[in-house]
């Protein structure tokens, strides 16, 4: 059971932390999605791997037993924005880091327009200045689903929506 104030690791780390190619790689995947330390791009690097990692499993269950559960995968990752409508578990195979980071919070109200910059974009939302259908969000790493995403916004008491009011009208 363990510690309940002691979570579980979410992350598993690269196998060979030490290789030129991966360090410059993880700080380029930083840089550009804005990312505080590797553990968020970590993170993200096993949600993939676990995705992949069943879909490889998938592939070599029995029929009966693929079907039902590739629907609800498929479904799920559909939901999260992850792949297109119709797409099959080889589409699951071909899924990258880049994928899952798009999806985060932080990313999404830099692409909207709410912040100039992906970094702003982390401290409005730490900062408590972003909601999701007004309800406030203050973790950057948020994934947001597809119905989610039309939902974003600046929150209902925050002074950036009373300017973006001003401005509009």
């Amino acid at each position: 059971m363990g510690d309940p104030k002691k979570p579980r690791k979410k992350w598993e780390g690269p196998k060979h932390p030490w290789r030129k190619e991966v360090l410059i790689q993880e700080l380029k995947l930083l840089g550009t999605y804005g990312l505080r330390n590797k553990r968020e791009l970590w993170r993200a690097q096993t949600i993939i791997r676990k995705f992949r990692h069943q879909a490889r499993s998938l592939l070599a269950a029995p029929k009966e037993i693929r079907e039902k559960v590739e629907k609800a995968m498929l479904r799920k990752l559909y939901n999260m924005g992850l792949l297109p409508e119709n797409a099959t578990l080889e589409d699951v195979l071909s899924l990258t880091v880049e994928d899952l980071l798009e999806r985060r919070l932080q990313t999404i109200v830099y692409k909207k327009g709410l912040a100039r910059t992906i970094h702003q974009a982390r401290q409005l939302i730490v900062h408590g200045h972003i909601a999701i259908a007004g309800r406030r969000v203050t973790s950057p790493g948020y994934i947001v689903s597809r119905e989610e995403e039309e939902l974003v916004d600046y929150a209902p008491t925050s002074p950036f929506k009373k300017l973006q009011e001003e401005t509009s009208s």
